[in-house]
């Protein structure tokens, strides 16, 4: 059922958006309009003394909305903020970078960079660019060519754009799919489309119940998909979530399968706003987005969820955790905080994937984010459905205490099945990375004889935001050679995957599993040459 620790009593933000970073740090950031935060400054941006005096309590330029988290050394560090940030998106580039676009007021048309560093210095840079439409509630996905990123969709935005600009010229591209999946009484449901690429290089866009097959390059929807069973809605402010399951190299990458869970019931947005908390879904679809079949196939979780957060784990499995059963997304619009995280095993028979485990003690409902850690366990952070912050006399307080999940696979009664001190070595003395379809080499330690199936998983990192989690992705490479070494190292040799489509270039979490118990996850990076 795994466990949960307490790492830090007060994150001083809350995690409304959370990102890893190639330096294994995590940034945590909020909205800059919420007021002051939980971490009072030394100074304000203009120089003005904060520390101590009256003003850092009502001056939301003596708070820090942004903070760095060092895994290592359980720490965190202020960043700086220029523009307000709520409820905006981002991708991670090939280089580790974060682009962040988006958010509210001043940073409707905003664009962000993050690049992290090892020194701790690096901070937020503003771009002189500015994207073409307000972008509030929009999604971001990295696209196949190098570092193109697609933002899509926003509260009363049914467009998308790219960054960068593919000529001088180029402005947003109306979507009418975006104007179709609108519920104008229920706020949008539609919002924070969830986007995935399929390995034929197009793009699934799943709004409110409804998902098409879009080809970006020329403007063109490919295929509609049949709509999801059932009533009520996924996205915003529905808010459910959805992956696309780990794609295989078995098949050659080429079976694309999403997944979407969650999510509330019909009318449940208006009803909140009486205080009314429907119930919210339990239910949970599967669809092959390739080849020309395509059928929902459903289930049902162990019970209702909404505003939860689906990940990816290292052995492949998926967990679901966060969120609420009753209600929507909005200030005060939930209650029921749903504490059992559920763990759904894709590769069982249908009745049997799911399982409940270890119940967290804190309530994470909106504005809750989490993410996978290097080491496996889950970061998780966030909770505020009030609109400052707010610790006392309201039922859902703001919630700063980080914990971490840690599952079943990091026992120490596995420990002695796991494979440790993990390394890659790229083919070519001084390459930077592994270009598509060639081998490399990964070298690690067992002390003991490996399992008859030993495996070798990739990850690419999301950016979390809003029960959806940006670009993730999971791929099981082949490996061609396993061969022991002396005193129980072992070196594999492993083939990357095989183009851009099936893995945007940039790092990912290498994983080795040893009888599905995995290692430490290190950074492997596929490019161009």
């Amino acid at each position: 059922m795994g466990k949960w620790q307490l790492l830090l009593n007060n994150t001083g933000v809350v995690a409304m958006h959370m990102a890893l970073t190639l330096q294994n740090t995590v940034l945590i950031f909020d909205q800059t309009s919420s007021g002051p935060s939980g971490y009072t400054l030394h100074r304000s941006s203009d120089g003005r003394r904060c520390l101590g005096l009256p003003r850092s309590m009502t001056d939301p330029n003596c708070s820090a909305h942004s903070v760095e988290y060092d895994i290592g050394s359980n720490s965190i560090r202020p960043l700086r903020l220029q523009t307000d940030t709520w409820c905006s998106s981002g991708s991670i580039l090939s280089d580790g970078t974060l682009l962040q676009t988006g958010g509210y007021g001043d940073g409707y048309r905003r664009i962000r960079y993050f690049r992290p560093c090892s020194d701790r210095r690096c901070d937020w840079n503003e771009s002189s660019d500015s994207l073409m439409d307000n972008r509030w509630y929009a999604s971001n996905l990295l696209l196949p060519e190098n570092d193109s990123t697609i933002i899509m969709g926003g509260l009363r935005t049914y467009t998308y754009e790219f960054i960068p600009k593919r000529s001088s010229t180029e402005r947003s591209f109306y979507l009418p799919f975006l104007h179709q999946t609108n519920d104008r009484d229920q706020h949008g449901n539609n919002l924070y489309p969830f986007l995935h690429l399929s390995a034929d290089g197009n793009l699934f866009i799943f709004a409110n119940r409804d998902s098409i097959l879009f080809n970006y390059k020329n403007n063109t929807v490919l295929k509609t998909f049949p709509r999801i069973p059932g009533n009520g809605s996924r996205n915003y402010p529905s808010s459910g979530s959805s992956l696309i399951l780990p794609l295989d190299h078995a098949n050659r990458f080429q079976k694309v399968e999403v997944m979407v869970c969650g999510g509330s019931t019909t009318g449940a947005y208006r009803a909140s706003r009486r205080k009314n908390f429907l119930t919210g879904l339990s239910s949970c679809g599967r669809m092959v987005i390739t080849g020309n079949i395509h059928r929902w196939k459903m289930e049902e979780m162990p019970g209702p969820r909404l505003l939860n957060d689906m990940l990816i784990l290292p052995t492949g499995q998926i967990l679901i955790i966060n969120g609420a059963k009753q209600g929507t997304a909005g200030w005060n619009n939930a209650a029921s905080p749903s504490l059992q995280p559920y763990l759904y095993e894709p590769t069982k028979p249908s009745g049997k994937r799911f399982s409940v485990l270890s119940s967290a003690n804190i309530a994470r409902m909106y504005h809750s984010s989490a993410v996978l850690l290097p080491d496996g366990r889950v970061l998780v952070a966030g909770s505020n459905p009030n609109n400052r912050y707010t610790f006392r006399n309201v039922s859902y307080p703001t919630e700063l205490r980080l914990q971490a999940y840690v599952p079943y696979y990091m026992s120490e009664s596995n420990d002695r099945y796991r494979p440790h001190n993990v390394s890659v070595q790229y083919a070519k003395d001084g390459a930077n990375g592994v270009p598509y379809n060639e081998d490399f080499t990964v070298r690690f330690f067992l002390g003991r004889r490996p399992s008859n199936l030993v495996e070798f998983n990739v990850y690419s990192p999301p950016f979390a935001t809003h029960g959806f989690s940006m670009n993730q992705r999971m791929l099981k490479l082949r490996s061609t050679s396993l061969v022991r070494e002396n005193n129980g190292w072992f070196t594999a040799v492993v083939k990357a995957p095989p183009v851009p489509t099936v893995a945007p270039s940039g790092y990912y979490m290498l994983t080795v599993l040893n009888g599905g118990i995995p290692s430490t996850s290190t950074w492997v990076n596929f490019i161009n040459p």
